[in-house]
Protein backbone atom coordinates (compact mmCIF):
# COMPACT_ATOMS: atom_id res chain seq x y z
CA UNK A 1 0.00 0.00 0.00
CA UNK A 2 1.52 3.32 -1.02
CA UNK A 3 2.27 6.05 1.50
CA UNK A 4 -0.44 8.54 0.51
CA UNK A 5 -3.13 5.86 0.45
CA UNK A 6 -1.96 4.35 3.73
CA UNK A 7 -2.00 7.73 5.45
CA UNK A 8 -5.55 8.37 4.23
CA UNK A 9 -6.79 5.04 5.57
CA UNK A 10 -5.11 5.59 8.92
CA UNK A 11 -6.59 9.08 9.13
CA UNK A 12 -10.07 7.76 8.29
CA UNK A 13 -9.91 5.03 10.89
CA UNK A 14 -8.54 7.34 13.60
CA UNK A 15 -11.19 9.95 12.77
CA UNK A 16 -13.95 7.38 13.10
CA UNK A 17 -12.51 5.93 16.30
CA UNK A 18 -12.25 9.37 17.87
CA UNK A 19 -15.91 10.02 17.12
CA UNK A 20 -17.04 6.84 18.84
CA UNK A 21 -14.51 6.67 21.65
CA UNK A 22 -12.20 3.86 20.60
CA UNK A 23 -10.67 1.80 17.80
CA UNK A 24 -12.86 -0.53 15.73
CA UNK A 25 -12.57 -4.03 17.08
CA UNK A 26 -10.73 -5.65 14.15
CA UNK A 27 -8.76 -2.70 12.81
CA UNK A 28 -6.73 -1.79 15.88
CA UNK A 29 -3.05 -2.26 15.01
CA UNK A 30 -4.02 -4.15 11.87
CA UNK A 31 -4.27 -1.56 9.10
CA UNK A 32 -0.95 -2.27 7.41
CA UNK A 33 -0.46 -5.96 8.13
CA UNK A 34 -2.85 -7.16 5.43
CA UNK A 35 -0.55 -5.95 2.65
CA UNK A 36 2.01 -8.58 3.63
CA UNK A 37 -0.39 -11.52 3.42
CA UNK A 38 -0.43 -13.91 0.50
CA UNK A 39 -3.53 -13.92 -1.70
CA UNK A 40 -4.68 -17.27 -0.35
CA UNK A 41 -4.43 -15.95 3.19
CA UNK A 42 -6.52 -12.92 2.28
CA UNK A 43 -9.21 -15.14 0.76
CA UNK A 44 -9.29 -17.25 3.92
CA UNK A 45 -9.69 -14.12 6.02
CA UNK A 46 -12.53 -12.58 4.02
CA UNK A 47 -14.29 -15.93 3.60
CA UNK A 48 -14.26 -16.59 7.33
CA UNK A 49 -15.73 -13.16 8.07
CA UNK A 50 -18.38 -13.44 5.36
CA UNK A 51 -19.75 -16.61 6.93
CA UNK A 52 -20.54 -14.94 10.23
CA UNK A 53 -24.22 -14.11 10.87
CA UNK A 54 -25.20 -10.45 10.84
CA UNK A 55 -28.67 -10.22 12.38
CA UNK A 56 -28.43 -10.46 16.17
CA UNK A 57 -30.81 -13.38 16.48
CA UNK A 58 -30.20 -13.66 20.22
CA UNK A 59 -32.33 -10.56 20.72
CA UNK A 60 -35.45 -12.54 19.85
CA UNK A 61 -36.45 -15.44 22.08
CA UNK A 62 -39.71 -16.26 20.31
CA UNK A 63 -40.39 -16.80 16.60
CA UNK A 64 -41.34 -13.74 14.54
CA UNK A 65 -43.55 -15.19 11.83
CA UNK A 66 -44.31 -13.01 8.82
CA UNK A 67 -48.04 -13.22 8.15
CA UNK A 68 -48.62 -10.52 5.55
CA UNK A 69 -46.58 -8.34 3.20
CA UNK A 70 -48.06 -5.45 1.25
CA UNK A 71 -46.47 -3.09 -1.24
CA UNK A 72 -48.44 0.15 -1.38
CA UNK A 73 -48.23 3.04 -3.79
CA UNK A 74 -49.22 6.70 -3.79
CA UNK A 75 -48.15 8.49 -6.96
CA UNK A 76 -44.54 7.35 -7.29
CA UNK A 77 -43.89 6.66 -3.62
CA UNK A 78 -43.77 3.01 -2.56
CA UNK A 79 -44.35 1.84 1.02
CA UNK A 80 -43.77 -1.72 2.19
CA UNK A 81 -45.70 -3.01 5.20
CA UNK A 82 -44.89 -6.23 7.03
CA UNK A 83 -47.30 -7.74 9.58
CA UNK A 84 -46.39 -10.60 11.93
CA UNK A 85 -48.73 -13.21 13.39
CA UNK A 86 -48.41 -11.43 16.74
CA UNK A 87 -49.67 -8.17 15.26
CA UNK A 88 -46.37 -6.28 15.05
CA UNK A 89 -45.98 -4.06 11.99
CA UNK A 90 -42.94 -2.77 10.14
CA UNK A 91 -42.79 -0.16 7.39
CA UNK A 92 -40.20 0.88 4.83
CA UNK A 93 -39.97 3.41 2.03
CA UNK A 94 -38.46 2.07 -1.17
CA UNK A 95 -35.96 3.50 -3.60
CA UNK A 96 -38.76 5.07 -5.58
CA UNK A 97 -36.70 5.98 -8.64
CA UNK A 98 -36.16 2.25 -9.22
CA UNK A 99 -39.26 0.67 -7.69
CA UNK A 100 -41.53 2.42 -10.17
CA UNK A 101 -40.14 -0.05 -12.71
CA UNK A 102 -39.60 -3.01 -10.36
CA UNK A 103 -42.71 -3.42 -8.19
CA UNK A 104 -43.97 -6.51 -10.10
CA UNK A 105 -40.76 -8.30 -9.10
CA UNK A 106 -41.47 -7.48 -5.46
CA UNK A 107 -45.07 -8.66 -5.63
CA UNK A 108 -44.50 -11.84 -7.65
CA UNK A 109 -40.98 -13.04 -6.83
CA UNK A 110 -39.95 -11.60 -3.45
CA UNK A 111 -42.92 -11.19 -1.11
CA UNK A 112 -44.47 -14.68 -1.59
CA UNK A 113 -41.26 -16.39 -0.47
CA UNK A 114 -41.26 -14.66 2.92
CA UNK A 115 -44.86 -15.39 3.94
CA UNK A 116 -44.89 -17.80 6.87
CA UNK A 117 -41.14 -17.50 7.45
CA UNK A 118 -39.47 -16.68 10.77
CA UNK A 119 -37.85 -13.25 10.48
CA UNK A 120 -35.18 -14.29 12.97
CA UNK A 121 -33.68 -16.34 10.13
CA UNK A 122 -33.23 -13.29 7.91
CA UNK A 123 -29.57 -14.03 7.07
CA UNK A 124 -30.50 -17.41 5.66
CA UNK A 125 -33.71 -16.22 4.01
CA UNK A 126 -31.79 -13.64 2.00
CA UNK A 127 -29.73 -16.45 0.53
CA UNK A 128 -32.69 -18.72 -0.14
CA UNK A 129 -34.80 -16.09 -1.91
CA UNK A 130 -31.90 -15.67 -4.34
CA UNK A 131 -32.67 -19.16 -5.67
CA UNK A 132 -36.48 -18.98 -5.31
CA UNK A 133 -38.10 -19.02 -8.77
CA UNK A 134 -34.60 -18.55 -10.27
CA UNK A 135 -34.31 -15.03 -8.90
CA UNK A 136 -30.54 -15.24 -9.35
CA UNK A 137 -31.10 -14.63 -13.06
CA UNK A 138 -32.03 -11.04 -12.20
CA UNK A 139 -29.03 -10.24 -10.04
CA UNK A 140 -28.36 -6.51 -9.87
CA UNK A 141 -30.78 -3.88 -8.72
CA UNK A 142 -33.74 -5.52 -10.49
CA UNK A 143 -33.64 -8.09 -7.69
CA UNK A 144 -31.83 -6.30 -4.91
CA UNK A 145 -33.88 -3.08 -4.70
CA UNK A 146 -37.14 -4.96 -4.08
CA UNK A 147 -35.39 -7.25 -1.61
CA UNK A 148 -33.81 -4.34 0.27
CA UNK A 149 -37.22 -2.69 0.47
CA UNK A 150 -38.60 -5.77 2.21
CA UNK A 151 -35.54 -6.24 4.41
CA UNK A 152 -35.84 -2.68 5.74
CA UNK A 153 -39.50 -3.27 6.66
CA UNK A 154 -38.54 -6.51 8.42
CA UNK A 155 -35.76 -4.74 10.31
CA UNK A 156 -38.27 -2.06 11.28
CA UNK A 157 -40.65 -4.61 12.79
CA UNK A 158 -37.79 -6.46 14.52
CA UNK A 159 -36.53 -3.18 15.92
CA UNK A 160 -39.96 -2.41 17.32
CA UNK A 161 -40.16 -5.84 18.92
CA UNK A 162 -36.68 -5.53 20.45
CA UNK A 163 -37.15 -1.80 21.20
CA UNK A 164 -33.88 -1.07 19.41
CA UNK A 165 -32.89 1.01 16.37
CA UNK A 166 -32.10 -0.81 13.15
CA UNK A 167 -28.36 -0.42 13.54
CA UNK A 168 -28.39 -2.27 16.87
CA UNK A 169 -29.90 -5.30 15.11
CA UNK A 170 -26.88 -5.74 12.82
CA UNK A 171 -24.05 -4.84 15.19
CA UNK A 172 -22.97 -2.78 18.16
CA UNK A 173 -23.66 0.94 17.79
CA UNK A 174 -20.33 2.61 17.11
CA UNK A 175 -21.35 5.91 15.52
CA UNK A 176 -24.13 7.87 17.16
CA UNK A 177 -23.60 10.65 14.63
CA UNK A 178 -22.77 10.28 10.96
CA UNK A 179 -20.52 12.69 9.09
CA UNK A 180 -21.89 13.43 5.63
CA UNK A 181 -20.43 14.64 2.37
CA UNK A 182 -22.57 16.67 -0.01
CA UNK A 183 -22.87 14.82 -3.29
CA UNK A 184 -23.72 16.65 -6.50
CA UNK A 185 -23.97 16.07 -10.22
CA UNK A 186 -23.53 19.06 -12.49
CA UNK A 187 -22.28 17.28 -15.57
CA UNK A 188 -23.21 19.22 -18.69
CA UNK A 189 -22.37 22.53 -17.04
CA UNK A 190 -19.09 24.41 -17.37
CA UNK A 191 -16.46 24.15 -14.66
CA UNK A 192 -17.20 27.71 -13.54
CA UNK A 193 -20.96 27.14 -13.30
CA UNK A 194 -20.40 23.83 -11.52
CA UNK A 195 -18.30 25.60 -8.90
CA UNK A 196 -21.00 28.19 -8.27
CA UNK A 197 -23.65 25.51 -7.84
CA UNK A 198 -21.45 23.40 -5.56
CA UNK A 199 -20.78 26.47 -3.41
CA UNK A 200 -24.51 27.04 -3.03
CA UNK A 201 -25.07 23.45 -1.94
CA UNK A 202 -22.20 23.50 0.52
CA UNK A 203 -23.33 26.77 2.12
CA UNK A 204 -26.81 25.34 2.57
CA UNK A 205 -25.76 21.94 3.90
CA UNK A 206 -22.93 22.89 6.23
CA UNK A 207 -21.05 19.72 5.29
CA UNK A 208 -17.28 19.56 5.70
CA UNK A 209 -16.80 17.26 2.71
CA UNK A 210 -18.01 17.17 -0.87
CA UNK A 211 -18.07 14.84 -3.84
CA UNK A 212 -18.20 16.08 -7.41
CA UNK A 213 -18.42 14.40 -10.80
CA UNK A 214 -15.72 14.15 -13.44
CA UNK A 215 -15.94 12.67 -16.92
CA UNK A 216 -19.24 11.86 -18.56
CA UNK A 217 -20.40 8.54 -17.02
CA UNK A 218 -19.39 5.27 -18.73
CA UNK A 219 -18.27 7.39 -21.67
CA UNK A 220 -14.95 5.94 -22.90
CA UNK A 221 -12.96 9.09 -22.05
CA UNK A 222 -15.52 11.65 -23.23
CA UNK A 223 -15.91 14.76 -21.07
CA UNK A 224 -19.13 16.80 -20.80
CA UNK A 225 -18.49 19.57 -21.76
CA UNK A 226 -15.19 18.70 -23.34
CA UNK A 227 -12.91 20.80 -21.10
CA UNK A 228 -14.84 20.57 -17.85
CA UNK A 229 -12.86 18.04 -15.81
CA UNK A 230 -9.37 19.44 -16.28
CA UNK A 231 -10.58 22.93 -15.35
CA UNK A 232 -12.73 21.76 -12.46
CA UNK A 233 -10.18 19.69 -10.57
CA UNK A 234 -7.86 22.60 -9.64
CA UNK A 235 -10.82 24.97 -9.19
CA UNK A 236 -12.34 22.72 -6.51
CA UNK A 237 -9.29 22.91 -4.26
CA UNK A 238 -8.71 26.61 -4.99
CA UNK A 239 -12.34 27.42 -4.11
CA UNK A 240 -12.80 25.27 -1.02
CA UNK A 241 -9.29 25.27 0.43
CA UNK A 242 -7.09 22.59 1.91
CA UNK A 243 -9.30 21.87 4.93
CA UNK A 244 -12.22 20.62 2.82
CA UNK A 245 -12.40 16.85 2.29
CA UNK A 246 -12.88 16.30 -1.44
CA UNK A 247 -13.99 13.16 -3.24
CA UNK A 248 -14.28 12.76 -7.02
CA UNK A 249 -16.47 10.29 -8.93
CA UNK A 250 -16.04 9.42 -12.59
CA UNK A 251 -18.88 6.85 -12.75
CA UNK A 252 -16.70 4.63 -14.91
CA UNK A 253 -15.83 7.30 -17.46
CA UNK A 254 -12.30 6.25 -18.33
CA UNK A 255 -9.99 3.64 -19.75
CA UNK A 256 -7.04 2.69 -17.55
CA UNK A 257 -4.52 5.11 -19.02
CA UNK A 258 -6.92 8.07 -18.94
CA UNK A 259 -8.11 7.17 -15.44
CA UNK A 260 -4.53 7.27 -14.22
CA UNK A 261 -3.87 10.58 -15.98
CA UNK A 262 -6.93 12.19 -14.39
CA UNK A 263 -6.08 10.56 -11.06
CA UNK A 264 -2.65 12.12 -11.03
CA UNK A 265 -4.29 15.54 -11.37
CA UNK A 266 -6.38 14.70 -8.31
CA UNK A 267 -3.26 13.64 -6.42
CA UNK A 268 -1.68 17.02 -7.10
CA UNK A 269 -4.70 18.64 -5.44
CA UNK A 270 -4.63 16.19 -2.51
CA UNK A 271 -8.12 14.82 -3.11
CA UNK A 272 -9.26 12.20 -0.64
CA UNK A 273 -10.64 9.44 -2.86
CA UNK A 274 -11.30 8.65 -6.51
CA UNK A 275 -14.51 6.70 -7.15
CA UNK A 276 -15.15 4.30 -10.06
CA UNK A 277 -12.27 5.45 -12.27
CA UNK A 278 -13.13 2.77 -14.87
CA UNK A 279 -16.43 0.93 -15.56
CA UNK A 280 -17.58 -0.85 -12.42
CA UNK A 281 -17.24 -4.37 -13.83
CA UNK A 282 -13.68 -3.84 -15.07
CA UNK A 283 -12.19 -5.60 -12.08
CA UNK A 284 -8.62 -6.15 -13.26
CA UNK A 285 -8.56 -2.67 -14.75
CA UNK A 286 -9.65 -1.21 -11.41
CA UNK A 287 -6.67 -2.94 -9.84
CA UNK A 288 -4.38 -1.55 -12.56
CA UNK A 289 -5.57 1.99 -11.83
CA UNK A 290 -5.09 1.51 -8.10
CA UNK A 291 -1.56 0.28 -8.69
CA UNK A 292 -0.83 3.32 -10.86
CA UNK A 293 -1.93 5.93 -8.30
CA UNK A 294 -1.53 6.88 -4.66
CA UNK A 295 -4.97 8.48 -4.21
CA UNK A 296 -7.33 5.99 -2.48
CA UNK A 297 -9.61 4.18 -4.94
CA UNK A 298 -13.29 3.67 -4.07
CA UNK A 299 -15.94 1.54 -5.74
CA UNK A 300 -18.83 -0.86 -5.42
CA UNK A 301 -21.92 1.30 -5.97
CA UNK A 302 -23.04 -0.79 -8.94
CA UNK A 303 -21.80 -4.15 -7.69
CA UNK A 304 -24.49 -6.78 -7.19
CA UNK A 305 -22.37 -9.85 -6.53
CA UNK A 306 -20.99 -10.88 -3.16
CA UNK A 307 -18.42 -13.04 -4.94
CA UNK A 308 -17.18 -10.10 -7.00
CA UNK A 309 -16.81 -7.99 -3.87
CA UNK A 310 -14.82 -10.88 -2.43
CA UNK A 311 -12.45 -10.71 -5.42
CA UNK A 312 -12.10 -6.92 -5.25
CA UNK A 313 -11.32 -7.02 -1.53
CA UNK A 314 -9.05 -10.06 -1.47
CA UNK A 315 -7.07 -8.81 -4.48
CA UNK A 316 -6.62 -5.34 -2.99
CA UNK A 317 -8.39 -3.61 -5.89
CA UNK A 318 -10.17 -1.04 -3.70
CA UNK A 319 -9.21 1.00 -0.68
CA UNK A 320 -12.81 1.99 0.10
CA UNK A 321 -15.78 -0.33 -0.50
CA UNK A 322 -19.11 1.28 -1.37
CA UNK A 323 -21.98 -1.20 -1.42
CA UNK A 324 -25.26 0.57 -2.08
CA UNK A 325 -27.63 -0.70 0.58
CA UNK A 326 -30.53 -0.63 -1.89
CA UNK A 327 -28.69 -1.83 -5.00
CA UNK A 328 -26.96 -4.60 -3.03
CA UNK A 329 -30.04 -5.99 -1.33
CA UNK A 330 -30.07 -4.43 2.11
CA UNK A 331 -28.07 -3.92 5.28
CA UNK A 332 -27.25 -7.55 6.05
CA UNK A 333 -25.59 -8.27 2.71
CA UNK A 334 -23.84 -4.90 2.81
CA UNK A 335 -22.57 -5.55 6.33
CA UNK A 336 -20.94 -8.74 5.11
CA UNK A 337 -19.03 -6.70 2.53
CA UNK A 338 -18.06 -4.13 5.15
CA UNK A 339 -16.79 -6.85 7.46
CA UNK A 340 -14.74 -8.46 4.67
CA UNK A 341 -13.21 -5.06 3.98
CA UNK A 342 -12.54 -4.40 7.66
CA UNK A 343 -10.76 -7.74 8.04
CA UNK A 344 -8.05 -6.60 5.60
CA UNK A 345 -7.83 -3.01 6.76
CA UNK A 346 -10.23 -1.28 4.35
CA UNK A 347 -12.85 1.41 4.86
CA UNK A 348 -16.58 1.22 4.09
CA UNK A 349 -18.39 4.29 2.74
CA UNK A 350 -21.76 2.98 1.52
CA UNK A 351 -23.38 4.54 -1.50
CA UNK A 352 -27.00 5.57 -1.21
CA UNK A 353 -29.34 7.06 -3.78
CA UNK A 354 -31.40 10.14 -3.07
CA UNK A 355 -35.01 9.04 -3.39
CA UNK A 356 -37.31 7.88 -0.59
CA UNK A 357 -35.69 7.75 2.86
CA UNK A 358 -32.34 6.46 1.67
CA UNK A 359 -30.41 8.87 3.87
CA UNK A 360 -32.06 7.37 6.99
CA UNK A 361 -31.22 3.80 6.03
CA UNK A 362 -27.66 4.90 5.32
CA UNK A 363 -27.39 6.47 8.78
CA UNK A 364 -28.62 3.36 10.59
CA UNK A 365 -26.24 1.18 8.61
CA UNK A 366 -23.26 3.44 9.28
CA UNK A 367 -24.15 3.60 12.97
CA UNK A 368 -23.11 -0.06 13.26
CA UNK A 369 -20.08 0.04 10.94
CA UNK A 370 -16.82 -0.74 12.71
CA UNK A 371 -14.82 0.57 9.72
CA UNK A 372 -16.89 3.56 8.66
CA UNK A 373 -15.22 6.36 6.75
CA UNK A 374 -15.35 9.89 8.16
CA UNK A 375 -18.04 11.13 5.73
CA UNK A 376 -20.94 9.43 3.97
CA UNK A 377 -23.20 10.07 1.00
CA UNK A 378 -25.85 12.74 1.42
CA UNK A 379 -27.99 14.17 -1.37
CA UNK A 380 -30.43 16.14 0.70
CA UNK A 381 -33.35 15.48 3.04
CA UNK A 382 -36.68 14.29 1.65
CA UNK A 383 -39.37 16.82 2.52
CA UNK A 384 -42.01 15.04 0.44
CA UNK A 385 -42.59 12.34 3.07
CA UNK A 386 -44.14 13.87 6.21
CA UNK A 387 -42.66 12.36 9.33
CA UNK A 388 -41.45 13.20 12.79
CA UNK A 389 -38.55 11.98 14.86
CA UNK A 390 -38.35 12.43 18.62
CA UNK A 391 -34.71 11.36 18.99
CA UNK A 392 -33.02 13.48 16.30
CA UNK A 393 -33.77 16.77 14.58
CA UNK A 394 -32.36 15.24 11.36
CA UNK A 395 -30.32 18.34 10.66
CA UNK A 396 -26.63 18.72 9.89
CA UNK A 397 -24.63 20.14 12.81
CA UNK A 398 -20.90 20.62 12.39
CA UNK A 399 -20.99 18.32 9.37
CA UNK A 400 -22.79 15.44 11.14
CA UNK A 401 -26.33 14.17 11.65
CA UNK A 402 -27.53 12.43 14.82
CA UNK A 403 -28.81 8.93 14.11
CA UNK A 404 -32.36 8.28 15.38
CA UNK A 405 -32.38 6.06 18.46
CA UNK A 406 -36.04 5.08 18.49
CA UNK A 407 -37.10 1.51 17.68
CA UNK A 408 -36.74 0.34 14.09
CA UNK A 409 -36.31 3.20 11.66
CA UNK A 410 -36.83 5.60 14.54
CA UNK A 411 -39.25 7.91 12.75
CA UNK A 412 -43.02 8.08 12.54
CA UNK A 413 -44.45 8.62 9.07
CA UNK A 414 -47.68 10.64 9.04
CA UNK A 415 -50.69 8.29 9.25
CA UNK A 416 -52.79 10.36 6.85
CA UNK A 417 -50.00 10.21 4.28
CA UNK A 418 -49.67 6.44 4.70
CA UNK A 419 -53.42 6.06 4.22
CA UNK A 420 -53.17 7.54 0.74
CA UNK A 421 -51.14 4.53 -0.41
CA UNK A 422 -53.00 1.69 -2.11
CA UNK A 423 -51.87 -1.85 -3.02
CA UNK A 424 -49.86 -2.11 -6.19
CA UNK A 425 -51.49 -3.83 -9.15
CA UNK A 426 -49.31 -5.82 -11.51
Amino acid sequence: MKKTRRNFLKKSIISTATAVGGMPYLLSGNVESSRFRADNDRYEIVDAVAKLPVLRRELFKDPVIIEKIALLRYQNNFICKVLTTDGAEGVSVSNNLRMVHLYPIFDQLIAPFFIGKDARNLDRLLEEVYVYKSNYKMQSYALWVPLATLEFAILDVLGKIAKLPMGALIGAIKNSKVGVYRANNFRGKSAEESIRLIQQQMEKSGSKALKFKVGSRMSNNVDYPSDRTEKLIPLIRKTFGTDMTVYADSNGSYTVDEAIRIGKMMQEEAFNFYEEPVPFDWYEETLAVKNGLTIPIAGGEQEGSMHNFRWLIANDSLDIVQPDIFYFGGMIRSMKVARMAEAVGKICVPHISGSGLGFLYMMHFVSALPNAGPYHEFKGFNDEIPMKCSSSDLEIHDGRIKVPTGPGLGVEIDAAYLAKHKPTVC
